[in-house]
């Protein structure tokens, strides 16, 4: 419980996490691994600094694996962003009637029940989201992917491992406020 009240540690990349993480497993006691010290303040990693100007936007992310969940929510959530979640394009499609604040979509192409492909071809189906920008995030990187993400009506297309800066960068895009 004494270590619950510890400020959240914020490192600077995943080869930092991966070597807290191995710290913490391999301590005597609960405890014995030392917070990280830094000189200053730190509010960000290392290079990454805050967007300002995507503070309170809402993005949609649909995509039913949890680990990519948690990634880009983990991105979304540094700049400010609220994140709605669904676990496939149904219950996404259901989440973003329910959530009109919603001003972009992530959108994984290979999910159970309903597919990112059929999911943004409904959306786009639909009037009121004819315009709405989508952002295909997939580990599908074989040639003709993309092209198969824009023709069912994506607005751009971004490989997994996400690049978070090229990620945020797409957002400012396709908000107008690059």
């Amino acid at each position: 419980m004494r270590l619950a009240h510890q400020p959240l540690e914020l490192l600077s990349s995943l080869d930092e996490l991966r070597e807290r993480i191995a710290l913490h497993l391999t301590a005597g006691q609960p405890g014995d691994v030392l917070p990280l010290v830094r000189s200053g303040a730190v509010n960000a990693p290392e290079g990454r600094g805050t967007d300002n100007a995507l503070a309170g936007r809402t993005v949609l992310v649909v995509d039913d694996d949890a680990r990519n969940l948690y990634a880009l929510t983990s991105m979304l959530e540094l700049h400010g962003i609220t994140v709605l979640h669904a676990e496939n394009g149904r219950t996404g499609i259901d989440t973003l009637t329910a959530h009109p604040e919603t001003d972009l979509i992530l959108m994984d192409v290979m999910m159970p029940e309903m597919d990112g492909y059929t999911a943004t071809e409904t959306i786009r189906s639909m009037p009121r989201y004819a315009h709405l920008p989508i952002i295909a995030v997939t580990a599908k990187a074989m040639p003709g992917d993309q092209e198969k993400s824009l023709t069912a009506g994506a607005s751009d297309h971004v490989t997994k491992p996400v690049d978070a800066d090229h990620l945020i960068a797409r957002i400012r895009h396709w908000l107008d406020l690059s």
